[in-house]
């Protein structure tokens, strides 16, 4: 088991060596294939989950039965229902591997150790957390001022990895938009 990805993704926050090898040994190398579920609604996040590979999607039914999707996830992301994990409460996301992944697993009771006795990774987690609002406190001011192109561009932009790796259908339904209407949009992006 090779563990840079995760010194790597560690390091981030500035720890010790003593402090990483407090850290990694709490973590387990899991791999899903393309389709497994790292996490279902109606359960509780147990997990915190760093993708070292892959690529991941969460999505929710909408009132009509339909998927919803509400993140992508890449390389170097956390991937995490943060509400059902630290809240303790049933998950209402499904979270699925798009493709092939490894993940680095911390589970609940251990991520609870190494949050309350390692500063740097307690810093490292609350940061991820807030910056986890702050892209979601954006997404939702977005979805209700901005224009679906203007959604689809910066999406290109910021995330251009999404279009190598989701459907055109999951890809819609993250815009807000229907699949129609996104072909619409990309095509009038390509125009000009």
């Amino acid at each position: 088991m090779d563990i840079k990805f995760l010194q790597a993704f560690l390091n981030e926050g500035q720890l010790t060596q003593a402090e990483l090898d407090a850290v990694i040994p709490k973590f387990k190398q899991v791999e899903f294939k393309r389709n497994e579920f790292l996490a279902n609604a109606g359960k509780t996040a147990n997990d915190y989950w760093v993708l070292e590979s892959g690529f991941i999607r969460s999505y929710v039914f909408d009132a009509d039965g339909d998927e919803i999707t509400t993140n992508f996830y890449s390389a170097g992301d956390v991937v995490i229902d943060w509400v059902s994990f630290l809240q303790r409460r049933p998950a209402r996301e499904y979270i699925q591997a798009l493709k092939d992944c490894i993940c680095w697993q911390l589970d609940f009771d251990s991520f609870q150790t190494l949050f309350n006795t390692v500063e740097p990774f307690r810093e490292q987690c609350r940061g991820r957390l807030v910056n986890g609002y702050f892209t979601l406190k954006e997404r939702s001011i977005s979805m209700i001022t901005d224009q679906a192109k203007d959604r689809y561009a910066r999406l290109l932009k910021d995330k251009p990895d999404i279009f190598q790796n989701a459907s055109l259908k999951n890809i819609a339904t993250f815009l807000g938009v229907t699949d129609t209407s996104l072909s619409r949009i990309r095509k009038e992006i390509v125009a000009g």
